[in-house]
């Protein structure tokens, strides 16, 4: 993923039509025009990686692989639209079923914070109802280098106080403002599945070929002794999603670099192991466009 720069594809004018159309009209006539989208980017956009992972991981035809690339793109732009719809406060849209949410209240009642990583999979913001039952403070952890108009767009059309985002730095300060969120008993959620060129990676297999992932995660949770949750929301129909949590983890943190670089690895591959299964249950909805495996980098 060295490809990958940190910012969000999009435009300033496009991102406000759709929340206009979210904030005025059925959703589903917000479907209509997001279709025409997708279709213009299966077309038109550089379709590389999912042509590799459709065909060569999950085993598409050519044939599927050309289809599954227009419902992918056409499910990323359902997701944005069901995250506008929730941030801004129309919830009455969805429905929820929750997987494990039990796990995340006994994170909550440990005392010590929580950190749930996800992935750039199905649209887990849509679960705002589950995670403010939770009866904590919600920390996104995100790249500070998305486009500066488009941020203030959504800052100004979008309507939700109980999330806050904690913007990954240069200097490294976010580190400090996640130890504090550990400390006051606030959940982190981070994405596991991307990194940006620079960041520590250790080299698994995932989905039957080597894949490079990033340790800052984990190795946050077990340095701050924070239990681990996995957690992702899936869509299943127009207004209908699944939210997955897995039970919490506390990881150990050894003093010695190589047994902690052991454990590190362990981590991670239970992460895979999660993110493995909900992929090969919803294949069309990781929204990833960018080189992952090492395979598909030397090409």
């Amino acid at each position: 993923m060295a490809s990958w720069s940190g910012k969000t594809k999009g435009g300033k004018r496009g991102y406000k039509f759709f929340i206009l159309l979210v904030k005025n009209t059925h959703i589903r006539v917000t479907y209509f025009f997001v279709f025409f989208v997708a279709l213009y980017y299966s077309l038109f956009a550089k379709k590389e990686p999912l042509k590799f992972y459709f065909y060569k991981i999950v085993g598409f035809s050519k044939s599927k692989t050309r289809i599954s690339i227009l419902k992918n793109y056409f499910l990323l732009g359902q997701s944005l639209v069901d995250k506008f719809s929730v941030l801004s406060g129309i919830r009455d849209r969805f429905s929820f079923d929750f997987l494990g949410e039990s796990f995340l209240h006994d994170i909550v009642k440990g005392g010590k914070g929580g950190l749930l990583i996800g992935a750039h999979m199905g649209n887990w913001e849509v679960a705002g109802e589950l995670l403010e039952r939770l009866d904590t403070k919600i920390n996104l952890v995100m790249y500070d280098a998305e486009k500066e108009e488009i941020k203030k767009v959504l800052e100004e059309s979008l309507n939700r106080n109980d999330m806050h985002i904690i913007a990954i730095k240069e200097d490294f300060s976010h580190l400090f403002k996640i130890k504090e969120a550990f400390d006051r008993n606030e959940m982190v959620v981070m994405h596991g599945d991307r990194f940006l060129p620079g960041t520590n990676t250790i080299k698994v297999d995932f989905m039957g070929k080597p894949a490079l992932f990033p340790t800052g995660p984990l190795y946050l949770a077990s340095k701050h002794k924070v239990p681990v949750s996995y957690v992702y929301a899936l869509k299943e129909s127009a207004s209908h999603y699944s939210f997955y949590a897995t039970e919490g983890k506390i990881y150990p943190y050894p003093s010695k670099i190589k047994t902690r670089q052991e454990e590190i690895k362990k981590m991670i591959l239970d992460y895979v192991k999660s993110f493995e299964s909900i992929i090969n249950k919803y294949p069309l909805q990781w929204f990833n466009y960018y080189p992952f495996w090492e395979e598909e980098k030397k090409n």
